[in-house]
């Protein structure tokens, strides 16, 4: 014979959460220990965190402490503002946070926690199941956690935020010296995209400072939207067909870019060392650029004038 699982109601257990389940807990906290694969050891009630109580303070391997809130109902902002105010309270590197029914939006909070901070947060499901006749029993479900995979999905998301502040902070200043020097971006505000664009003078031209982490670059890009896939090869091969007189103007070879299978085309200047990850060397390399873009602009712009 198999049993049948019987799920039974929380307070059918434990009426009350602080007089019953909390001590519960505190005696059998290698319960819920086992169920997160942690060696939790030594809990103790009520511990004081400033003006507030958290509801049991646990041991780790290592000696840390491990703050643990209840709640035996649908978890709600006002629990999980308490488990980071304890966390920090405390300086604990672990926090679980034990809740009858977890609402998506705070399952969502604890997997932003764990990919956002150095601290690891659980959010555990409990229950109370009986097997036929059997006496109740306590059973904790591990929702969200903490793993190597969330870790390296908040490094990406920390990567990715750093580089949009390098990136706006290298544009300001770029724009700040441009200023000083041409109209061309006068406009312009710093934004989260490599691109930093201006008019041309005509329609789907735009003169672009193009800044990657560790080369820069400007260009002339030619799109006049999707449905103007032939009309753009029309322009780029007219100011093709004065590269020679564009180049000799600017005093380089230019990097000419057809782009056969795609819908735009664009004329750069070669690329340079340094971009916005480069901060010790910024001065030179904006330097570089602005000049680089008035040169640019120069040569192009009286064959550009002459486009439909």
């Amino acid at each position: 014979m198999i049993g049948k699982i019987i799920r039974v109601p929380l307070r059918n257990v434990w009426k009350s959460e602080s007089a019953n389940f909390t001590p519960w807990l505190q005696d059998n906290i290698d319960v819920v220990g086992e169920a997160l694969g942690l060696s939790l050891s030594n809990a103790e009630k009520e511990q004081s965190a400033g003006s507030f109580s958290v509801d049991l303070v646990a041991e780790d391997d290592d000696g840390g402490a491990v703050v643990i809130e209840n709640q035996l109902e649908k978890s709600d902002h006002d629990h999980l503002g308490k488990l980071i105010t304890y966390l920090t309270a405390l300086e604990s590197k672990k926090a679980i946070w034990i809740v009858a029914d977890p609402r998506p939006e705070h399952v969502r909070a604890i997997s932003w926690l764990n990919e956002s901070s150095s601290a690891e947060f659980y959010l555990v499901k409990v229950e109370a199941i009986c097997i036929g006749d059997s006496q109740p029993a306590p059973l904790f479900t591990l929702i969200v956690g903490p793993s190597e995979e969330s870790k390296a999905v908040g490094k990406t998301k920390k990567e990715l935020a750093d580089r949009y502040v390098f990136r706006r902070q290298f544009q300001e200043s770029l724009l700040d010296l441009a200023k000083s020097k041409t109209k061309l971006h006068a406009n312009n505000a710093p934004t989260q995209s490599i691109y930093l664009r201006a008019s041309a003078g005509k329609s789907g031209l735009g003169f672009d400072y193009l800044t990657r982490q560790h080369e820069s670059t400007v260009q002339l890009y030619i799109d006049r939207g999707k449905e103007s896939d032939e009309e753009n090869k029309k322009l780029f091969d007219q100011l093709a067909s004065s590269k020679d007189a564009i180049e000799l103007e600017f005093g380089a070879q230019l990097d000419w870019q057809r782009l056969e299978n795609a819908r735009a085309s664009w004329i750069r200047a070669p690329f340079t060392q340094g971009g916005y990850r480069d901060e010790s060397d910024w001065p030179a390399i904006q330097s570089r650029l602005v000049d680089s873009m008035i040169r640019f602009e120069n040569a192009l712009r009286p064959h550009i004038a002459k486009l439909p």
